[in-house]
């Protein structure tokens, strides 16, 4: 099963006949598997309670700009509850009322093992990135914060345990599902209203000192179900994939989410995804800009719009300050100032010209498109067609409609009027993402 996916995505995606299919010349052509209503699709990760109150209702007034309504927010056990029963709700409880009176969408996430509870050997400065002692400690710490807040109906359990960074000494599957069970469990009997989120796992869940994916050690395990959210990262070095014009995201993507459903997932979130806008040094991710990330950014959701994904959560709203690691500052939608950047100027525009809801249609036929040209086409909710598109080369193609439009380009912010000539309109199409609306 996924032991073979993991070393050929590629060969699986062809054999499954998903729907990613090459058309004339090296272009491809998307069409999404179902309606996409932008304030129940896409969300934003928040770190609300690392700022003040005045700095992150700010915040929230901007996402609301954009007419989005669901934040992914992280709660630290360690930092909640030191010692057993000696919680720290102040800073907490205020973040939930704010974020319930703005009507906002939270997920949850409890990460991290309380002083008591972690299972590091003495010495180690990271203690909370070991797994708790014992699962159920999690549970109930878990339950608790469900039962205080049930504002929020969606609940995730931990938080990339797939990688070391975040399950020392290395990932354990079996551990991490004694982890989930007891915590899912606990959360059914206190708010058996609540979501059950899996936590995300990084990438498409390798393991990277295990070896093998985490997703399929939980699906051995029976941990994926239909009444579970299953989630995943599938962070990259470009929006296309880690390999320039392999197109290895959707590939990668398109496959793993197909054997999810094939073997029984519930509803598939990617938790987090985006890139980071730091000057460096260099960490994991090319030095690519506050524009640079505003254009993979745009691209990215183009694509997982028109993907077999129920929800995504953006990574992140605001920039944080130097508690973070150098690239881990700058991901943000806004500057640590609250300032926008140019990703937040493009989403708004990106999202005011598809409007609230967009229903898929078969994306237009062309001959001699550029090499690596992604397409996808969409009907508005007043009725009228819009086209995505971009490549990796720059050219021309030549639609066969009539009538006429706007062009624009909302990483540049550009638009200009396009009329029909001939029985078809001839566009230009460049390695950004434009939006074509007839």
């Amino acid at each position: 099963m996924f032991h073979y996916l993991y070393k050929g995505f590629a060969t699986l995606l062809l054999a499954a006949g998903v729907a990613f299919a090459a058309q004339a010349g090296p272009s491809y052509s998307m069409k999404a598997p179902r309606t996409v209503a932008w304030a129940d699709f896409l969300g934003l990760n928040v770190q609300l309670p690392w700022f003040p109150e005045a700095a992150y209702r700010q915040q929230i007034a901007k996402l609301k700009e954009l007419e989005l309504q669901w934040i992914r927010m992280g709660l630290h056990w360690d930092r909640l509850e030191p010692a057993p029963g000696q919680w720290q709700w102040a800073e907490v409880d205020r973040v939930m009322q704010v974020v319930e009176q703005e009507q906002l969408k939270p997920l949850i996430y409890l990460v991290g093992s309380a002083p008591f509870a972690t299972s590091a050997p003495s010495g180690v400065s990271n203690r909370d990135q070991y797994p708790p002692i014992n699962a159920q400690l999690f549970a109930s710490s878990f339950a608790t914060l469900a039962s205080r807040y049930p504002y929020a109906k969606a609940w995730q359990v931990w938080n990339e345990q797939n990688i070391p960074s975040f399950w020392q000494p290395a990932e354990n599957p079996l551990q991490y599902q004694q982890l989930l069970e007891s915590s899912l469990n606990a959360l059914a009997s206190a708010r058996p209203d609540a979501t059950q989120v899996i936590g995300g796992n990084a990438y498409y869940s390798q393991m990277p000192v295990r070896g093998g994916l985490m997703l399929e050690a939980l699906l051995r395990l029976g941990s994926v179900k239909r009444d579970r959210v299953t989630a995943y990262h599938p962070y990259s070095q470009e929006p296309e994939g880690d390999v320039p014009g392999a197109g290895d995201f959707i590939s990668n993507a398109n496959t793993v989410n197909q054997y999810l459903r094939q073997y029984g997932s519930g509803p598939i979130w990617a938790t987090e995804f985006g890139w980071s806008s730091y000057p460096g040094p260099a960490e994991l991710q090319p030095i690519i800009g506050e524009q640079g990330q505003a254009d993979y950014m745009l691209r990215r959701l183009a694509l997982m719009s028109a993907m077999d994904f129920d929800r995504v959560f953006l990574f992140t709203l605001s920039d944080l300050d130097a508690r973070a690691t150098p690239r881990d500052r700058y991901y943000g939608l806004l500057r640590l100032d609250g300032s926008e950047k140019p990703a937040y100027q493009a989403l708004k525009r990106f999202l005011q010209i598809s409007g609230p809801r967009l229903t898929p249609l078969n994306p237009p036929s062309f001959a001699n498109a550029p090499a690596g040209m992604l397409s996808i086409a969409w009907q508005r909710a007043d009725g009228r067609w819009l086209w995505w598109f971009w490549a990796q080369e720059e050219g021309s193609v030549r639609l066969p409609r009539n009538g006429s439009g706007t062009l624009y380009n909302p990483l540049q912010g550009t638009s200009q009027d396009v009329q029909s000539s001939s029985g078809g309109i001839t566009v230009k199409v460049s390695r950004e993402l434009q939006m074509l609306l007839l």
